[in-house]
């Protein structure tokens, strides 16, 4: 079995696949590498012969977690590294090895499933978007606040704004304008969100005309699906990534 690992900023997403079935065997997100090992321990029986990550988090910290998976599981761990090309896509950072490597994959995986242009959006902490040409050139992207970051923010700095996960959930079920706070905030942030969204179709478009592909990935990619019927909601774009810069052979 594989062991697959994204580890961003709050959390770790995993999922364990047999090397040629699907679905996942398990997957699941956690907030800390002790969650992780419960949920793996969980699966028992587990038998784990390799394992590839992508960490967007420090040295330190990535290294702590794969020095814990090889001392439990015995596990041989490959990690994802910056390139300058790899999958017919060349990296168009000026300096490539500061592109963040959970977008890096995400655009490996669109361009392999696209097979020809695509714009990566990611809803994550943050919102990314990523422009591929149908020759592989990255043209660039954009990185903005998530919905998590928008709403904390305003929590964090306006004393009077106070609820919680639940009433946001709840408030998301429309969006007319909202007549309490925390339907005034959420909504306003979905907006936000969904103004990114069109501003990047309309320069997509403007690139390659129709033809090109759109994927949605990231925990919120559900929340703006609706507004781009054309888009692939893709939630395990960067493991497609992954498995293209940490083959098994």
């Amino acid at each position: 079995m594989i062991l697959e690992l994204d580890c961003g900023n709050s959390f770790i997403k995993w999922r364990v696949i047999a090397a040629k079935a699907r679905p996942p065997v398990g997957e699941g997100v956690v907030d800390s590498n002790v969650a992780l090992l419960e949920s793996l321990h969980a699966l028992a029986p587990l038998s784990l012969r390799f394992c590839r990550l992508v960490s967007v988090r420090t040295e330190e910290e990535t290294n702590a977690l794969i020095s814990l998976l090889t001392t439990t599981f015995d596990v041989s761990v490959s990690s994802a590294v910056p390139a300058r090309e790899m999958g017919g896509v060349r990296n168009g950072y000026e300096e490539f090895e500061r592109l963040g490597l959970d977008r890096w994959l995400a655009m490996l995986g669109g361009f392999h499933l696209a097979a020809g242009a695509c714009l990566v959006l990611d809803f994550g902490t943050a919102v990314t978007a990523d422009f591929v040409s149908s020759d592989g050139e990255h043209l660039g992207g954009f990185i903005c606040p998530g919905m998590p970051l928008m709403r904390n923010q305003l929590r964090t700095h306006t004393r009077k704004i106070r609820y919680s996960d639940l009433a946001a959930e709840r408030a998301l079920e429309s969006l007319v304008p909202g007549r309490s706070t925390v339907e005034a905030v959420e909504r306003g942030c979905s907006l936000m969100l969904r103004g990114f969204v069109l501003t990047q179709i309309d320069l997509a478009r403007s690139y390659w005309g129709d033809d090109y592909s759109v994927f949605f990935t990231g925990g919120d990619a559900e929340l703006v699906s609706g507004i781009v019927p054309q888009a692939r909601v893709v939630p395990d774009l960067v493991f497609v990534g992954l498995a293209m810069a940490c083959p098994l052979s």
